[in-house]
């Protein structure tokens, strides 16, 4: 199985462009206004257009009023969305697209109930907790803590980057992996992250270091 890769915070047209080019299944835009890597609709269609067919264009929200929902979806071009707030199995089914939920891996919490709380999901993406945050944090958490049966259904998340990703997959096997994070560019002598501008060669080794972990599955 060829694990898929969805490069998330997009706010560039050429970092959309430059993930496709590499290889990536899927790109993500953020609506979240609290985040650095936030983007406005008019920006995010202009980035959906520029990209080439086959791209999955996912929409991020946190907690946002269906009414925000149905406004962006309505001006972006977007194949499916990604809850990554504490939205029900019902707002999520009532948005009128094929939807993703992020589960952010506190302490206590069950997959098997997730995944059966949102079974009308495409999967579960399974992120890093930190309080306060609903995402983004450069973190990882313990994979040996998502159960081998629902690998399949499972976009990995939360401190990914290309010096890790391929034994996050020997260790997981998950369907796919998200990536926002590891693959911007930094700058200055600490090389400090420049959150929401992506390094395209970044993305090229990230992509690398999947291929490699697909080649050493079982």
């Amino acid at each position: 199985m060829r694990t898929r890769v969805k490069i998330c915070g997009i706010t560039r047209v050429q970092d959309g462009v430059a993930a496709a080019a590499a290889g990536a299944d899927a790109i993500g835009l953020v609506f979240y206004a609290n985040s650095p890597r936030c983007v406005e609709i008019d920006h995010a269609a202009e980035i959906a257009s520029a990209l080439p067919p086959f791209v999955t264009k996912v929409a991020l929200f946190v907690n946002a009023p269906a009414d925000e929902v149905e406004h962006v979806i309505r001006q972006v071009p977007i194949d499916l969305i990604q809850f990554h707030g504490d939205e029900s199995p019902a707002f999520c089914s009532a948005q009128g697209k094929p939807y993703i939920k992020a589960i952010r891996m506190k302490p206590r919490v069950n997959l098997h109930e997730q995944r059966e709380l949102y079974h009308r999901s495409c999967g579960l993406l399974v992120d890093s907790y930190r309080a306060g945050v609903p995402g983004g944090t450069g973190e990882s958490f313990n994979w040996s803590l998502i159960p081998a049966d629902l690998c399949a259904e499972i976009v990995l998340a939360g401190g990914l980057t290309p010096h890790n990703v391929t034994a996050a997959i020997r260790a997981v096997h998950p369907w796919g992996v998200d990536v926002s994070g590891g693959v911007e560019a930094a700058q200055g002598a600490k090389r400090e992250m420049i959150k929401g501008i992506k390094d395209a060669e970044a993305i090229k080794q990230l992509i690398r270091g999947v291929e490699i972990g697909d080649r050493n599955t079982d």
